[in-house]
């Protein structure tokens, strides 16, 4: 680990030329190891999902196992690459990218290890092509998921508010039903009718427990009403503050910070918002 006082490594030309293709989106070199990228990390899932199919394993097993280690040693030599890109690698190794890199070549070594179905956990590479938003200059969406994400946590104390509201009027009415269907082995316990409750509440149950008495339908039909009515509770919550957030909008670029990596920066910032080293020029 580096010494949190030690001043961040200068990077040398051929690392430089590095993360210029990996992590810049703006050059043709960046695009187009990019679109390879996500050619391959889509090559890869594919192969995982085919090799579920138990006729198509049968006939091509050894295959896609094969093509399965080539890809991971692909990635596995693309993680350290970036690794070596950036000036302060640890920063990029905990970053999310970094941590969805890491464990999208775990599990086939895994396989070395342990006898499982462990390496069928590669299709996390899936995640991997959140970084088309990046390559295709689509910033104005990630600062539109970043516009969700503020409104979400802004309107996080309500929201509790509400799931604990939630959470107690199940409760009621899982007791109410319990009662009141006491000859309805299908309502054997408390626990059992709060679980139809939240069931009925968010959808209309999944038929495995149905109410027979007459006024346990009746509470059922009011809780499958209630259920519509509700769900316009967090809806105008997170509207509301998503309104809110949309009269200061942000506008974000494609650029990529040198030291620590991270890719998601408004497009007037001079300095990275994560490690504070300065921004080469759009």
């Amino acid at each position: 680990m580096e010494p949190t006082n030690a001043p961040p490594r200068k990077l040398s030309p051929w690392r430089r030329r590095i993360h210029d293709i990996i992590f810049e989106a703006d050059t043709f070199a960046g695009k187009f190891f990019d679109v390879v990228l996500l050619i391959l990390i889509f090559l890869s899932v594919l192969a995982v999902m085919l090799e579920t199919v138990e006729s198509f394993n049968a006939q091509y097993g050894r295959v896609l196992l094969t093509v399965e280690w080539v890809f991971t040693i692909l990635f596995t030599i693309e993680y350290i690459l970036r690794i070596l890109a950036v000036k302060k690698p640890l920063h990029y190794m905990c970053s999310f990218f970094g941590i969805v890199d890491l464990l999208s070549i775990i599990p086939t070594y895994l396989t070395l290890f342990f006898v499982g179905d462990a390496h069928y956990l590669i299709t996390i590479r899936v995640l991997r092509l959140l970084r088309l938003f990046r390559i295709f200059k689509m910033a104005r969406y990630i600062g539109g998921a970043n516009l969700l994400i503020s409104a979400l946590r802004a309107s996080r104390p309500k929201i509790i508010v509400f799931l604990f509201a939630m959470a107690t009027l199940t409760i009621i009415m899982g007791t109410i039903m319990f009662i009141v269907e006491a000859d309805n082995p299908a309502f054997s316990s408390i626990p059992k009718s709060t679980y139809w409750a939240i069931v009925t509440i968010t959808t209309v149950g999944y038929g495995d427990i149905v109410p027979l008495d007459p006024l346990g339908k009746f509470i059922a039909s009011i809780s499958m009403i209630t259920g519509y009515a509700i769900i316009a509770v967090p809806t105008g919550i997170v509207g509301a503050e998503i309104s809110r957030q949309m009269n200061h909008p942000q506008d974000y670029s494609n650029r990529s910070c040198k030291n620590c990596s991270a890719q998601v920066h408004t497009s007037d910032a001079r300095f990275c918002r994560i490690c504070g080293e300065k921004l080469n020029d759009s």
